[in-house]
């Protein structure tokens, strides 16, 4: 089986997106928390805000036409 990205083209922001992406293995919880907070703490605000944005925008794509979802920024 080939991977998605071996078959089909990716978009100009998903190269853009995978050009940016940081990531880390942590050994334990604690690990991945120290590691988190140094990685957000190493970001200038706006940068915080547009990931902030960013998951905002996800989970109410997410949660589109779900009658229980009651967040709204109202």
């Amino acid at each position: 089986m080939t991977a998605p990205s071996e078959t089909v083209p990716l978009s100009p922001q998903a190269l853009e997106r995978r050009r940016r992406m940081v990531a880390h293995v942590a050994n334990s919880h604690q690990e991945a928390t120290d590691w988190d907070l140094r990685f957000w703490q190493s970001r200038t605000p706006q940068e915080r805000l547009s990931a902030l944005t960013a998951l905002r925008n996800d989970l109410k794509a997410i949660h589109a036409g779900k009658t229980d979802f009651d967040w709204e920024d109202d």
